[in-house]
């Protein structure tokens, strides 16, 4: 205080109030005072010696960024700025996370009602969750791609063998934080997906009580419940991402200490120019590379905002039922390959061909020695990775509900139009404009739209699952454009619709919605089904069941379809 007096006397007030501040912003950033900023961000040429380097020896943050980079490595190939991105998606999903664990408890009892409670009462609580579960998808997506820049560009190659395996481990861990987090609200998808999931341990080709005792370590009790929240709690916020924290700072380590990799072209074969950069091809990490870092950061937070404000709804199905398993539980859709290897192998085989295929991933810059990286000189390793990437997408399409995966077209009907648990179009009506009564597929009713909509949708269902595309009943259709129905001949020699086939839909079907008010504040909803042999009213085509449901007045259905991305 005595010098900042000493230099009031001497300078005056306002000049020693600059050139204290210009002291604390050298201190603060390293070596940099006010005027060394503003020329770095003008674009002037430093003075002499280089301030714009001690930050990389002195500070805490920079000390371990490269003071500067080689220019082919800065523009947008061959990095896709995709190493930088999977970082700010660790930092940007932290930062959402810390604020989310502030309103959530790990518990059963409660923690369905603490997800409503961030939708609902939480300021920007929406928001924040659209914002964690958008960037946990947005995350899983840009380390898949960095991983596959790496391979294209052959930057696995000696000396970057292990920085592979170190990045290869780097994806796993990102799936595992991403799915850990799956089970924490504690709905319908959540608990059903996370049990399917898990029981892949039982089926693991080892001893049985090894599969056992890994299983209950999973679970945390015989069947999943408040220890095995907690234990996912635990693992999404503590184990993940401290394991992920610690392979990011070796992988970040062994990329400072190789450089980065130059465009495969840009290098003569079997030699690598990385860490001796010219003079005359240098771009300091002052100011090039940090203003172009935060100008990346600066977009992908509008692209993360504005996603999560009008493109995307973190759903939430209703709350997680141990004995009511739902219709088509699918896993996350970087997840869903395995799901749909799962429909063609034995279970025990593919949960014992995941580990092997990451091996084979880890260890496969050890066994692949070729020196070029050149794109011409990589037809074969570079056809077996597209022909891969093909194979995955089209596992990813066997892991959804459109293969192989249908019951009856009833069913599939009512599951859409009058889903067991969850909302939909239908119960999201107002209770007061559910009228009593008997309703067609697309019937319109004067002056009630929300009525007129969801019959609207029970038309389209309908359609979707009748052979004659358009059942005639409801929509005359030619016969010439009816869909192929199978029949089979029963041993009395009659014939009934075959329900064994995924593209079976129902023939000419009738279909009805019935209303009855039970008692005040409770009404009930009845799907009936008549399906006959089209022309001829009086043989039955196919064995079909009515079904139920019940809406009270305070359900309240019409906010859970709208958190569920329905268009209510």
């Amino acid at each position: 205080m005595a010098t900042f007096v000493d230099q009031v006397k001497e300078m005056g007030l306002k000049q020693a109030a600059i050139a204290k501040a210009d002291e604390a912003v050298e201190r603060i950033t390293a070596g940099m005072n006010i005027s060394d900023i503003r020329s770095a961000l003008r674009g002037d040429e430093p003075r002499r010696p280089n301030p714009r380097l001690r930050p990389h020896a002195d500070s805490f943050w920079l000390h371990i960024r490269p003071s500067f980079y080689h220019t082919e490595v800065t523009h947008i190939y061959p990095t896709f700025r995709m190493g930088w991105l999977s970082t700010f998606m660790f930092v940007w999903e932290t930062i959402t996370g810390i604020i989310l664990m502030i309103f959530y408890t790990p518990s059963p009892l409660v923690a369905y009602s603490n997800m409503w409670n961030i939708l609902s009462n939480v300021p920007l609580g929406q928001l924040i969750r659209n914002m964690h579960r958008l960037g946990a998808e947005v995350m899983v997506m840009v380390v898949a791609m960095h991983m596959l820049r790496t391979f294209i560009t052959g930057s696995y190659k000696k000396p970057r063998q292990f920085t592979w395996a170190t990045g290869m481990i780097l994806l796993v861990l990102t799936l595992m934080l991403s799915f850990s987090g799956y089970l924490l609200p504690w709905d319908q998808l959540a608990y059903w997906a996370l049990t399917v999931f898990i029981s892949g341990a039982e089926a693991a080709p080892a001893p049985a009580i090894i599969n056992q005792n890994i299983l209950l370590i999973l679970q945390g009790a015989p069947s999943l419940g408040a220890g095995g929240l907690l234990r996912w709690y635990l693992l999404h916020v503590l184990l993940m991402p401290l394991m992920l924290g610690i392979f990011f700072f070796v992988h970040y380590y062994k990329v400072v200490l190789h450089g980065l990799s130059l465009p495969p072209g840009r290098e003569e074969i079997g030699e690598d120019t990385a860490k001796r950069v010219p003079k005359n091809e240098r771009t300091y990490f002052i100011p090039d590379i940090l203003t172009s870092e935060l100008m990346w950061s600066a977009l992908m937070v509008l692209f993360l905002v504005a996603g999560s404000l009008w493109l995307w709804d973190a759903p939430l199905e209703t709350h997680a039922d141990p004995v009511v398993t739902p219709l088509h539980v699918v896993a996350p859709w970087y997840l869903s390959w395995s799901q749909g290897w799962l429909k063609l192998a034995d279970k025990t085989l593919v949960v014992g061909f995941i580990p092997a295929l990451l091996v084979a991933f880890i260890v496969m810059p050890y066994f692949e020695v070729g020196k070029s990286r050149r794109y011409v000189d990589r037809r074969v390793g570079l056809s077996v990775a597209f022909l891969f990437m093909a194979f995955m997408l089209v596992s990813n399409w066997m892991g959804t509900p459109e293969y192989a995966v249908a019951s009856s077209p009833d069913r599939e009907v009512s599951i859409e139009f009058l889903p067991e648990q969850g909302p939909s179009l239908m119960k999201a009506v107002p209770y007061d404009e559910m009228l009593v009564g008997k309703f067609l597929p697309g019937q319109e009713i004067s002056g009630n739209p929300h009525m007129t909509e969801a019959l609207a949708e029970l038309k389209e269902a309908v359609l979707a699952n009748s052979c004659t595309m358009g059942a005639p009943r409801i929509v005359t259709i030619p016969e010439d454009e009816w869909r192929e129905c199978r029949v089979v001949t029963l041993d009395d020699g009659s014939k009934r619709y075959d329900l064994a086939f995924k593209e079976d839909v129902m023939p000419d079907p009738y279909v009805e919605l019935i209303i009855e008010e039970i008692q005040p504040g409770l009404k009930s909803l009845q799907l009936v089904f008549n399906v006959t042999e089209p022309g001829n009213p009086d043989v039955l085509r196919i064995d079909t069941q009515d079904w139920k449901t019940f809406i009270h007045a305070d359900s309240n259905y019409e906010e859970e379809c709208r958190f569920a991305n329905k268009s209510c």
